[in-house]
């Protein structure tokens, strides 16, 4: 037999450095190493993805195909533009591939899409190598050491890690690889359907990515360009790549005392150029930064200064405790798959009556990207809360710099998710985690989903009677408002004493500063001054409301898989009155007003949940749904959904 044709699949491992997966496939000594990246239509379709991750990607793949080439000459990463599920069974014909290797996915898309590739492969006879690198331990072997169940807390996450076996030590960067051999395509594209656009809103022109072929206009396999994508220009000043974070990674531990010491709760949400913390997240969600590299040359520099008899911070608050809440989210998820995105059918998730509750399909146990409408207004805080535009200064200033930027400090995203949840709203968290996922450079599904579950205090934390004050907090870290000035810029000259309740101000101090309270975010000018909003509610009011919902919603004590939950007659466990949609005594699936505007029920029997539809007990009308598009919890039209 020939030496191995390897075909190496980048996808969340976007390096050189630590790469066990990449290991393996050089450990194979091949005739020919292919690195390729499949240029996947659910990401550029189907998933919220705005212009500054998508640049964050782009950067990532040029760093790593000029590293490539620093190491063959006739090497590169060569990017397809097919979706993988159509186009590697062709490449293994094509290329005449012996081996696929690729990164482990725990996500619940790139679960499916591979298990469908795999099986591809079994039937052209290519055997397949998958090793786990995105995580510190191998999430499946935790799931195992954790009896099977979702990890919901450092200390299950420690205690199974324990069991698995310490963190493995990085491997080597490689020093050579072999050619990549003929590259030639005699092969159709299969263009895939792009169907609902999820990213529409973010694109200025026609979006292009697959219109040149596989190989692209330059017949060179590069990267496309956000011009290709039909993207807006991107804004965030974070570059990514592998170089990039490596170097920053030199600088970080150079500082051994901000290393041995670093607690994350200490650091200030209001810093800006630099940030308080050191930013690596969004270079270890595309994998840029092995997350056991990071980990283990942290470890060597506390150690370090604990022989030194120097002081050092421990997890859960140290930077190996941000480690494990990553390893954490990701145990979870593997074992919880779609439904961990979703409050519906989530076993481990506190059922709570939020307004704007997601739409569901009763078939498939699955959100379905779009949400019920229980009262308009609440449709108007959401989209003033997504655009910076509440009256509350602290909160703007951070949704802003998150559209501008695609990164905000931790302590910031505490408070903006509770503002919207428990804290201010009442609006559903998964509207929240829908908006990140939109914005963030580094958003990680695991991390997002269980970040939002976190401050809403559906899951992994209880204590929903500690708030965020949207007033209080932003004075305590940044009593001179720099960080609103910065960000909100209408407010740059106002006075001190008014930064943070600016609708406070009597007129004339807002003449001066340059600009008028007025409105509700509509207005930007007006008699040639800026226009700021004013609140969009009184917050210690809405505060006691959502207190009091919170309590209400932990005494029913029901969870998203629980039957009430499913069949709709969680209404009976709630008074007319309770905050939310909680009207009548028969509801819909999963916090839904009714089961109208679920999906699926057509193909069901006939059944009082259906019949009732029409008009809840309370005599209300069901209101009208708001589509929103498809989440990165459920899935691309390319598999056919399952429930878990």
């Amino acid at each position: 037999m020939g030496k191995p044709r390897v075909l190496y699949w980048f996808r969340t491992d976007l390096r050189l450095h630590d790469s066990p997966a990449f290991k393996a496939a050089l450990d194979l000594k091949p005739e020919v190493l292919y690195p390729i990246w499949c240029w996947d239509s659910h990401y550029v379709y189907h998933s919220r993805v705005g212009p500054n991750r998508f640049q964050f990607l782009i950067d990532c793949q040029n760093d790593l195909s000029q590293s490539i080439t620093k190491l063959n000459k006739k090497s590169k990463l060569f990017v397809l533009r097919e979706p993988a599920v159509t186009l590697l069974p062709k490449l293994f014909k094509a290329w005449k591939i012996s081996h696929l290797v690729f990164e482990k996915d725990t996500d619940a898309y790139g679960r499916q899409r591979d298990a469908q590739v795999m099986e591809q492969a079994k039937k052209a006879g290519v055997e397949v190598i998958v090793k786990s690198g995105r995580t510190l331990w191998d999430s499946d072997e935790v799931v195992k050491a954790n009896n099977g169940k979702p990890t919901m807390s450092i200390g299950q996450l420690q205690a199974a890690g324990a069991k698995v076996g310490d963190v493995a030590a990085p491997i080597d960067t490689p020093k050579s690889l072999p050619d990549p051999g003929e590259t030639s395509l005699d092969i159709e594209q299969t263009k895939p359907n792009a169907g609902s656009d999820m990213n529409e809103q973010f694109r200025d022109g026609e979006e292009s990515s697959y219109a040149s072929g596989i190989a692209g206009p330059k017949n060179d396999f590069a990267v496309p360009s956000l011009e290709e994508l039909g993207m807006k220009p991107a804004t965030t000043p974070h570059k990514g790549g592998e170089s990039v974070v490596l170097d920053m990674l030199d600088g970080l531990l150079a500082d051994e005392e901000y290393t041995g010491t670093f607690e994350k709760p200490k650091t200030s949400p209001a810093a800006f150029e630099p940030q308080s913390t050191c930013l690596t997240s969004p270079y270890l969600h595309f994998g840029a930064l092995s997350c056991r590299h990071f980990y283990h040359n942290v470890l060597r520099v506390v150690e370090e200064r604990r022989k030194a008899k120097k002081p050092v911070s421990e997890p859960p608050t140290s930077l190996t405790g941000q480690l494990l809440f990553r390893d954490m989210y990701f145990a979870a998820q593997a074992v919880l798959s779609y439904s961990f995105g979703q409050t519906y059918n989530n076993s481990h998730c506190r059922f709570i009556p939020w307004h704007l509750p997601s739409k569901v399909d009763v078939n498939t146990q699955l959100i379905t990207g779009g949400y019920e409408v229980d009262d308009e207004e609440k449709v108007k805080w959401l989209e003033r809360w997504a655009h910076g535009k509440t009256g509350f200064p602290w909160i703007d200033a951070i949704m802003r710099q998150l559209r501008s930027e695609g990164w905000i400090h931790h302590l910031a995203r505490h408070s903006v998710a509770c503002f919207l949840t428990r804290g201010g709203a009442y609006i559903s968290w998964e509207r929240g985690a829908e908006v990140f996922e939109e914005l963030l450079i580094d958003h990680e599904a695991a991390c997002n989903i269980g970040n939002w579950q976190w401050l809403s205090c559906t899951a992994f934390f209880s204590q929903f009677y500690r708030c965020y004050s949207p007033i209080a907090f932003g004075k305590k870290w940044d009593p001179e408002g720099n960080y609103v000035r910065k960000f909100v810029p209408e407010l740059e000259n106002m006075p001190k004493k008014y930064i943070y309740e600016p609708h406070k101000a009597p007129i004339q101090d807002q003449k001066k500063a340059g600009v008028f309270v007025a409105g509700d975010g509509q207005e930007t000018e007006k008699d040639g001054l800026a226009v700021y909003p004013k609140p969009m509610f009184d917050f210690p009011t809405q505060r006691d409301i959502c207190l009091d919902g919170m309590k209400n919603a932990y005494a029913v004590g029901l969870y998203g898989n629980d039957p009430k939950v499913l069949d709709g007659t969680w209404k009976q466990a709630f008074a007319d009155n309770a905050e939310g949609p909680t009207e009548g005594k028969q509801g819909g699936p999963g916090g839904m007003m009714t089961f109208e505007d679920a999906d699926g029920t057509e193909e069901t029997h006939a059944s009082p949940q259906k019949r009732g539809a029409k008009k809840q007990d309370g005599g209300s009308p069901a209101k009208t749904g708001e589509k929103r598009e498809r989440s990165q919890s459920t899935l691309d039209g390319a598999f056919k959904k399952k429930a878990k």
